[in-house]
């Protein structure tokens, strides 16, 4: 429990599973009041059985008018002080077969869904002179990674909307930060190298090694990102406009 975050609301959208659990953990452990947001309410339940939060709501982050009104019955429990925008998901194909439809889901997905969350709450908090946005993002939102052109795309387009907004609120009261994360231990990483696996027919260590390329030497894990996300949900941190990158080193 940390006095700074007494009494501090957070939302976290993808918040029931893998990262974004991580990070409603880590906000509830140290003292907020934790709404998380998401899909399926079983998994969000689940969550909130396991202690992760205290509350939710069951919106998807892609349908805006959804998104808002989740949102708006979130802030009636209590005004929103700190937004993470978690939720993403990635698709890989070679850019010659990725099609309009992937490069729509990918944006509307990585990119939309941080327009939505921050759109809902950023008048709030600029009334009340305060609060802390923090947009999970990727290293793809910082440098360029083959066969995930569409997910590259909408990954920097969430940075370049950070900067943007940090900007917009200077002076406020608000900040504006993204974190850029490397692969992490999540069940997604861990069905890509099952997937290498099988249609390679390499082994584990060395499917997991080509994931990993030459920024990781291992995986993130969850604790790894929230804390980072933690630091800069920090009411005592004034930085903004960062985009802070992560890598998983021995």
């Amino acid at each position: 429990m940390r006095a700074e975050f007494a009494g501090r609301h957070a939302l976290v959208s993808g918040g029931s599973r893998g990262i974004g659990r991580a990070i409603a953990s880590a906000l509830t452990g140290a003292g907020a009041s934790v709404t998380i947001m998401g899909r399926s309410e079983d998994a969000l339940k689940s969550a909130i059985s396991a202690g992760a939060a205290a509350h939710y709501v069951s919106a998807d982050v892609t349908d805006g008018p959804a998104c808002r009104a989740a949102i708006a019955d979130a802030a009636r429990r209590a005004p929103i002080d700190i937004l993470v925008a978690n939720a993403g998901g990635a698709e890989s194909a070679p850019f010659v077969k990725a099609d309009e439809q992937m490069f729509g889901r990918m944006l509307e997905l990585n990119f939309m869904s941080v327009v939505h969350t921050a759109q809902a709450v950023i008048g709030g908090m600029t009334e009340r002179g305060f609060g802390r946005i923090v947009a999970v993002a990727s290293l793809a939102g910082l440098k360029g990674y083959a066969y995930v052109s569409a997910y590259c795309a909408a990954k920097h387009a969430a940075v370049g909307l950070v900067r943007a907004l940090a900007l917009e609120c200077e002076g406020t009261g608000v900040t504006v930060n993204a974190v850029c994360p490397g692969y992490a231990d999540t069940d997604l990483v861990r069905e890509s190298v099952a997937k290498i696996v099988s249609k390679t027919g390499r082994t584990p260590a060395a499917a997991m090694k080509a994931i990993l390329g030459e920024d990781q030497e291992r995986l993130l894990t969850p604790a790894e990102i929230a804390q980072a996300v933690l630091d800069l949900c920090n009411p005592n941190n004034k930085a903004s406009g960062e985009a802070v990158p992560l890598y998983g080193r021995a």
